[in-house]
Order: C-alpha cells, then structure tokens, then sequence
C-alpha cells in the first residue's frame, strides 16, 4: 500500500539489490512510497525500474572489511543524521565447484571460507552496527536472509555457504537480544526453493519430492514477507526466523 502523502517518507537499505529477491523487494518498497538506497557490488543497472535508483546506490566489495567500513560512512552521509527504518541484509554468495558441483567440508579451501563469511556473516553485522544510531532514531527494523540450507545439508548448496546461514541465524538471535533493548526489531527470513537465476539443475526433484506446495516461491513472494517485517504489522515480532519454502522444512 502506497505511504500518506502527509507521512515522512521512511527509508529502507538493501545489500545485495541487483537480482533475485533483492530485486524484487526494491520495487516492493519503492512502490509503497518508500526510499530505497541499495548496496551490491555491481553498478546500478540502468533497466531497474524504481526511481532515483542510481543516486541512491551504492557500490561496495562486502568481502573487504575497510571497502564495507567506507560504505558505512557513505550510507550515514547521505542519511544526513536522519532516520533508517529498515535495513535487509540480503547480499550472498554461493561458489561452486566446477561444473557447478557442490563444495563440500572436505574440499572447500580455507580462503573461500573466509570469503563467503566475510560477506554473508560479517557484513550484516557490519552494516546493522555501523548504522545502529539511524535505526534507533527509527525505531526500524533490521532483516537478515538466511536460507534453507542453514539448517539442513542441501544437495547444492555448499558446506561455506549453509554454515554462513546457520551462524547467520544465531547471530539474528544475538542481535535481537541486543538490538532490541534500544528499540530496534531483529528478523530473519529463511527461503528455500526461490524461482531466480541462481537455480541449479536438479531442482525440479527436489520441489515434485520434497515441497508439498509442488511448486517454487517467487521472489515477489519473499518481498512480501521482508516488507512485513520492517512495518507495523510484526511490531512485536523479534528475533524470528520465518521459513518461506512452500512447507520444505517440514
């Protein structure tokens, strides 16, 4: 539902924006009248369609703790000492091996370890302690997007990738402990089998076997999910992990 025209405009930031289910929680918001500022490593592409796009993103390496640190400090410039209302920590990566193969605990090098933590462990972390005075002064809501594979091996994504989503999760516990002592709601939601480009083959088994919904979620379907939890109606919903995978958990 589109904002008031009479009520502040509310302000939203997004790692991870230019795909997927970042995409689609851009124009969720945006189209509710929200401002969105988004982070990725790409510059803004120029077919996204919601406005003010390229003067409200921001390009950053999350693996590079000093390159994050500075996107911090850009972010809060152009908050302008203002508030932030959410932020929706959704950046990530996955490598696979060659062929697309799964990487596994016993051939997963220490370096692509570290990598794939730096970015989808640390950089929420990062990002929710470096704008920590925006969301108080909000009252705003903090997302992190954990997956499917966090708590159950998965037979494509990677042992880096699911453990990352696993402390991911615990560390969504911890920060809505903390968190919310000053006011500010810590979330996360868990996706499983999300119709995007990141797909690999083999996925047709896994939703006719294992999704009693016998079907992908869209992005749009997550969107929706995100944007009521950075709203008034979870307003007392804190430190949850909301599964959106058509029942695969069960």
């Amino acid at each position: 539902m589109p904002t008031s025209t009479n009520a502040p405009r509310r302000t939203m930031l997004l790692t991870g924006a230019s795909r997927g289910i970042g995409h689609a929680t851009v124009i969720r918001f945006s189209s509710a009248g929200w401002r969105v500022i988004t982070c990725s490593r790409h510059p803004f592409p120029e077919n996204c369609p919601w406005d003010a796009g390229p003067e409200d993103h921001v390009q950053v390496d999350l693996a590079d703790h000093a390159d994050t640190t500075r996107a911090i400090s850009e972010i809060r410039e152009r908050l302008e000492g203002g508030e932030l209302h959410a932020l929706v920590n959704n950046a990530a990566i996955s490598p696979k091996a060659a062929g697309g193969a799964r990487m596994g605990t016993m051939d997963t090098d220490i370096d692509t370890w570290s990598h794939v933590f730096r970015v989808n462990f640390f950089a929420p972390i990062m990002m929710a302690r470096g704008l920590i005075e925006e969301l108080k002064a909000a009252r705003g809501s903090v997302v992190n997007v954990t997956s499917i594979a966090g708590s159950r091996v998965h037979p494509f994504a990677g042992a880096a990738y699911a453990t990352s989503k696993a402390a991911l999760a615990s560390l969504t516990r911890e920060m809505a402990f903390d968190f919310g002592r000053v006011g500010v709601r810590v979330n996360s939601i868990a996706p499983g089998e999300i119709d995007t480009s990141i797909l690999s083959p083999g996925t047709e088994k896994i939703v006719e076997e294992d999704i009693p919904l016998h079907r992908l979620g869209t992005p749009d379907e997550v969107a929706k999910i995100i944007y009521v939890l950075c709203t008034e109606t979870s307003s007392y919903v804190n430190g949850a992990e909301i599964h959106i995978n058509g029942g695969q958990h069960v």
